[in-house]
């Protein structure tokens, strides 16, 4: 009997990876939730601009969701689906009655900061265990966040 999964991987390293993308995910998705609220209640001078802004990042978040759950179930097991787990395991917490544009944004640059730390822990993590596929998703997710958050501090000023 082999200790490696399907395409290759230890075992137990497809297992800590899997977990870490499990709680990559739950952040993910309270994060996502989040950008969504930011949409729908967004108020000011610049809702229009802000507006369009968090729709583009939320259908993006909601892309990484859906590729981040297809990466744990390529390693052979099963992400959570219960915003409960999500609540209980995320850094990024729920952010409720924000309508002022510019705290809808420190919104999302703290969000994507805690999004970044966690994919660089996990790029390590991956890059030991020879997982090129979970190390290149978190890799090519880092490079496209810093850039988005460079661009919402220079909005914020």
């Amino acid at each position: 009997m082999s200790d490696t999964n399907a395409i290759g991987l230890h075992a137990s390293s497809a297992q800590q990876l899997a977990e870490r993308l499990n709680g990559l995910l739950a952040n993910y998705q309270v994060f996502y939730m989040n950008t969504r609220g930011y949409h729908w209640n967004v108020k000011g001078e610049q809702f229009f601009e802000l507006h369009a802004k968090f729709e583009e990042i939320y259908t993006d978040l909601l892309t990484k969701v859906d590729e981040v759950a297809e990466r744990i179930l390529t390693l052979g097991y099963q992400p959570l689906h219960a915003y409960s787990d999500y609540a209980k395991i995320s850094q990024i917490q729920e952010d409720k009655q924000v309508a002022d544009g510019k705290q809808c944004v420190r919104g999302l640059v703290e969000g994507f900061q805690v999004l970044i730390e966690l994919q660089r822990e996990l790029l390590s993590q991956a890059s030991d265990a020879d997982d090129e596929g979970t190390a290149s998703l978190a890799s090519d997710y880092i490079r496209e966040q810093e850039k988005t958050v460079w661009m919402l501090n220079a909005y914020l000023g």
